[in-house]
């Protein structure tokens, strides 16, 4: 089996000491290539370059952005394939490992792999040897002539902006740990329009929704972590159903008060409360907004939009765990 392992050296969680052990652990399993990322976006042509090239698998040690860019470079969405009518599109492209790396792992935690990436990668060569495979769906947003997979959250509106603010300090140097989003996010909150929201929700057969200020579009759950705590706002979400989304019309404090406290809660029941809007398993939604509004995908900030599609692609990806 011939594998590529992607490395993101600055990974939040990993030093040099243990991506060594782990690419000779992985490297005894499969016929073993390295490469390491060097700026943003390198992961998504790698990633590219191991398809065309036709490896079995890539392989992913980092965090959440370095596994979304490794995704699509697999998927390829600039080519302009649909893979939405295949019965089952995952079997033309290499497998995935994920190895995570990052401070949140949010992929890999909701595959039940370990946070820890020495153990993950022990799970992951179990999985080597007993052919263990699962496929899952992706979301796919798009806006204007781009478009974007997804593996597990996207959002517009109050999450993009915290998102945004965490990767401007992360610029300056400092780490995107659990206590640092919480912290911005408090922060952020204190200066965010809470009288005009921006944005509407409309889709095939959904009743037009005005006058939302957040909106949380899932793939899986949970959406976060905070620490070992999960996020829950849509808890019905999965990697075999549709997309789900959680909406936001009022941003006071007796607002977001009990929905952050539902949240944290785990469960499977849905968050509840008059200001909520809430769907799931959709095949396709769209957010337009009067104004542009933040927007973000796996915890990755790609600017501000008035108008995002979303929608669901099934089966998309074979990942071993």
């Amino acid at each position: 089996m011939r594998a590529m392992l992607l490395v993101n050296p600055k990974a939040t969680t990993t030093n040099a000491r243990t991506r060594d052990v782990l690419i000779r652990a992985l490297g005894a399993a499969v016929e073993l290539a390295v490469e390491e990322t060097a700026y943003r976006g390198h992961a998504a042509a790698l990633a590219g370059t191991a398809r065309a090239k036709g490896y079995d698998v890539v392989a992913v040690l980092g965090g959440d952005g370095t596994i979304n860019e490794t995704v699509n470079g697999l998927l390829n969405p600039e080519s302009g394939e649909d893979v939405s009518g295949d019965a089952d599109p995952s079997a033309r492209r290499p497998a995935l490992i994920v190895i995570p790396g990052g401070s949140a792992n949010v992929f890999a935690r909701a595959l039940g792999l370990p946070n820890d990436p020495v153990e993950a990668t022990g799970a992951v060569l179990e999985a080597l040897r007993e052919g263990r495979r699962r496929t899952v769906g992706l979301g796919r947003a798009l806006w204007e002539d781009q478009s974007r997979y997804f593996t597990f959250c996207a959002g517009m509106g109050y999450d993009a902006e915290v998102v945004r603010a965490v990767e401007g300090l992360r610029g300056t140097g400092r780490k995107a740990t659990p206590a640092r989003y919480v912290n911005t996010a408090l922060r952020h909150y204190l200066a965010t329009d809470k009288r005009h929201p921006a944005m509407t929700l409309t889709g095939p057969g959904i009743p037009a929704v005005e006058g939302l200020f957040l909106t949380i579009v899932t793939n899986t759950s949970p959406w976060t972590y905070v620490g070992t705590r999960p996020v829950t706002p849509t808890p019905w979400a999965s990697f075999e159903t549709g997309l789900d989304l959680l909406g936001l019309q009022r941003m006071g404090p007796l607002a977001l008060a009990p929905l952050i406290r539902q949240m944290l809660t785990e469960g499977d029941r849905l968050p509840s409360g008059r200001h909520l809007v809430q769907l799931h398993d959709e095949a396709e939604f769209t957010l337009s907004a009067d104004r542009p509004v933040a927007f973000q995908l796996d915890g990755d900030y790609l600017g501000e939009r008035e108008k995002v599609t979303f929608r669901s692609t099934p089966h998309a990806l074979q990942v071993l765990v």
